[in-house]
């Protein structure tokens, strides 16, 4: 029986800290660029011991193999604006050689039953510890912000109702996950548009503050 889990999940968390901060540069030498970046914002987390042990259970994961079997231990989660964005970021992530991807599900083309959508990538992480190096598991879910708000919500229903959704609700589920769907298709099709004016309103941010602080120079 794991007696320590602060020291089981010390190197999840180092994980986590470390896999943000290069995912949130990603974003910032895109925009060192000056160039649009693929992800909108990261997000981390290191599973709660309770969900650690629920899954355990649920899932015959013996203590002597919880590193290898279970992958999702260490999350990260990448909110992209559109669904071609995910594709680019999934081409970033192949190109790195600081992690080793040990599998990719598509899960936006083939989505599950209930609806979700999502790309899934996980991951082989190295952590340096004090001991040495070790190789941990981690998954990261790459999303647009629209499929990130109905798996949000599904997953609050999912755990009100233990995965036994009545048969209405997981109906009303699924179109609400089709609406998102379309919308993320109508976001693509009028991307460009988007786009330019996006980047029409930050130049005209930093227009402003340019000519602010020219301002406050001459006085």
């Amino acid at each position: 029986m794991i007696e320590d889990w602060n020291h089981v999940l010390l190197p999840y968390k180092q994980a986590v800290s470390e896999l943000k901060i290069k995912l949130r540069g990603i974003r910032e030498q895109f925009q060192n660029q000056n160039e649009r970046a693929p992800i909108e914002f990261v997000t981390g987390r290191v599973k709660p011991i309770d969900s650690i042990q629920e899954k355990m259970q649920r899932r015959h994961v013996a203590e002597e193999r919880l590193e290898q079997d279970m992958e999702d231990i260490a999350g990260l989660r990448i909110m992209c604006q559109f669904v071609e964005d995910i594709y680019q970021v999934v081409d970033l992530l192949r190109k790195r050689t600081d992690l080793k991807i040990l599998e990719e599900r598509d899960y936006i083309h083939n989505e599950k039953p209930s609806g979700y959508r999502s790309y899934h990538i996980v991951i082989e992480y190295p952590v340096q510890l004090i001991g040495g190096e070790k190789k941990i598991l981690a998954e990261i879910q790459i999303r647009t912000l629209a499929m990130n708000f109905w798996a949000t919500i599904e997953h609050s229903l999912n755990y009100k109702y233990q995965g036994e959704f009545p048969e209405e609700l997981s109906e009303r589920l699924h179109r609400a996950a089709e609406a998102a769907f379309k919308l993320d298709t109508e976001m693509s099709e009028i991307r460009e548009e988007i786009q330019e004016a996006q980047h029409l309103f930050s130049f005209g941010k930093g227009e402003i503050v340019r000519k602010r602080n020219q301002q406050n120079k001459d006085d």
